[in-house]
């Protein structure tokens, strides 16, 4: 293949430009995704940007930094700047280069770099505190440190490999089941069993992430991996519904007994071999000064596994608890392990690197997730809006475009067009999901709701007697929202991916032949709610999925004084 004729601009600011229009673009998108992120998709241009830690996730993967350089060479239509061959091997083979192992029943940081491992002597937040000199390949850690050196080291741009092993945690009598609950037949499917063996990998035995879509069965994931290990488990999610839902899978497709699972949340604190927790609970304290009281979950039993559910969200306080962790082992699930905090080498030195992922697109042209149509919606502002935006502060912007009353017609407009078919309502600001629910007259649930009247419009949702809901941020969670055709976005969070991310991810359960979902995202043109909305959808274009765009007049000509549905 002629240079000209090659799909890539590798820059020597570490960034990669492809062109998507390219007739090769799908192939080398996947592997880009595996050393790169993708941080702008304008136009027929998509630019990816290689960081210490997206090379470190793909050295702790396996891959080598030959194996990147050659991708690069062999898709670039110019050659690879030298300062860029010489970083990614730089930092490919940093990862591994200082290694925790145990010996004699002591941890020790291992290097055949002395000079290096001499230096870490002298790491100001480390020092003789943790570390103290045993040989000339080895630093012996000091009790309690193990977590602590890793995430100093990662900061200090040495990413640790951990090989020390983890003890196995009280025994627990749990088997996955042939059947559920109901009768039918129940196995894993191919990646959720490669996702398992990926994670007790001798490689990583333990201590790593999976990234799957929404509604790829990542609790089914979670609970494979406590039937494999056979241990006491604590499971730490996002919210009570969530809680329930674990219960739910376990009791529906393992043998554990009842008895055994507990749920310790605000309103039950049960502790049992499989404990499921909330990350509220644990963060919960009565004023800033005091400390976190129900920290001691962590303590409570000789846990052989962590799960952290949505580890993208993953609270800072529990990070420094995860620290002290080590010894345990930890599985992180997400669909995204993008932190909008920036902490995302935390998660990749305490819960540990990316061990197993497989994007969206490919998830849905093998049909284990629906095919999605994506479209953006642009809607001019109201005159009246206009003016008060133009006057307001940052903040208060942000909130005018989100309300913006011209995008009700467009709405209406998107229903009627799926008028057969089941949709969710998604939105920021409560105000404004009470207009939309009111002048629909359907229900709106937002996290005020109690679970058990939450319960009763998901069944009748599920039913087919309520064919739209209006949703607040709980959807935004690991929760069981019954599936839905169509999802319409009408406001965010200030461009937040993991959000967009999970909203999508409610409308991904396949559909049936020949049917495919629908995600639409209503903005307000010319406000910065446009540029929130092009933040949103990077990880997604970085999946694979394109945005199509659309204008209000496309979709309500005459209709732009707001007539009712």
């Amino acid at each position: 293949m002629s240079s000209v004729h090659k799909p890539l601009f590798v820059q020597g600011d570490f960034t990669i430009l492809a062109e998507s229009d390219h007739p090769d673009y799908e192939a080398v998108r996947g592997r880009l995704g595996e050393f790169a992120e993708l941080v702008k998709h304008p136009g027929r241009l998509h630019t990816y940007r290689m960081t210490r830690l997206s090379l470190w996730n793909a050295a702790a993967a396996g891959l080598s930094a030959r194996e990147i350089v050659s991708f690069l060479a062999e898709h670039s239509k110019f050659p690879l700047p030298q300062n860029i061959r010489n970083d990614i091997y730089y930092f490919v083979d940093r990862y591994g280069l200082v290694r925790i192992v145990a010996r004699d029943g002591e941890l020790y940081l291992q290097s055949d770099d002395r000079e290096l491992l001499m230096s870490l002597l002298h790491v100001p937040t480390l020092g003789v505190s943790a570390l103290e000199e045993a040989d000339d390949r080895h630093l012996r850690i000091r009790p309690g440190k193990r977590g602590e050196i890793k995430r100093e080291l990662i900061r200090a741009g040495i990413p640790v490999q951990d090989l020390a092993g983890f003890h196995s945690g009280e025994t627990l009598e749990i088997a996955l089941r042939e059947a559920t609950g109901s009768g039918q037949p129940f196995a894993l499917r191919d990646y959720q069993q490669e996702a398992v063996d990926r994670f007790l990998d001798p490689r990583t035995d333990g201590s790593g992430v999976i990234v799957l879509p929404c509604g790829a069965g990542k609790t089914i994931i979670g609970i494979a991996s406590i039937a494999r290990l056979r241990c006491a488990t604590l499971i730490l999610t996002t919210n009570v519904t969530s809680v329930r839902q674990w219960m739910r899978e376990l009791k529906d497709k393992t043998t554990v007994d009842e008895g055994n699972v507990g749920e310790y949340s605000g309103t039950r604190k049960v502790v049992r071999p499989i404990t499921v927790a909330t990350y509220q609970i644990l963060t919960h304290r009565r004023s800033r000064e005091e400390p976190f009281h129900h920290m001691k979950l962590f303590r409570e039993r000789d846990w052989g596994l962590i799960i952290y559910d949505e580890v993208h969200l993953l609270p800072a306080p529990v990070f420094r608890e995860t620290a002290q962790l080590q010894a345990t082992r930890r599985l992180g699930l997400t669909a995204t392990l993008v932190r909008e905090d920036g902490l995302e080498e935390d998660v990749f030195s305490l819960v540990g690197p990316r061990c197993y992922y497989r994007s969206w697109k490919t998830m849905e042209d093998q049909g284990y997730i629906s095919r999605v149509s994506c479209t953006e919606i642009r809607v001019p502002l109201s005159a009246e809006a206009e003016s008060r935006y133009l006057r307001a502060d940052s903040r208060s912007r942000i909130r005018i475009a989100a309300e913006n009353s011209l995008k009700l017609p467009v709405l209406f407009a998107v229903l009627r067009r799926h008028s057969e078919e089941s949709v969710l309502i998604i939105g920021q600001y409560l105000d404004q999901l009470k207009t939309i629910a009111s002048a629909l007259q359907v229900p709106v649930i937002t996290g005020e709701m109690g679970h058990e009247q939450r319960e009763q419009l998901y069944e009748r949702f599920r039913r087919g007697e309520l064919m739209t809901l209006v949703v607040s941020k709980v959807a935004n969670f690991a929760i069981d929202l019954p599936d839905a055709a169509v999802a319409i976005q009408v406001s965010g969070s200030f461009g937040s991916r993991q959000e967009e991310a999970q909203r999508l991810g409610r409308i991904l359960r396949p559909k049936g032949p020949g049917k495919q979902a629908h995600f639409y995202s209503i903005v307000s043109d010319h406000t910065r709610e446009l540029e929130f909305a092009h933040k949103r959808q990077l990880f997604l274009v970085e999946q694979g999925y394109a945005y199509q765009l659309s204008h209000a007049d496309d979709w309500t000509p005459q209709e732009r004084k707001g007539m009712m549905p």
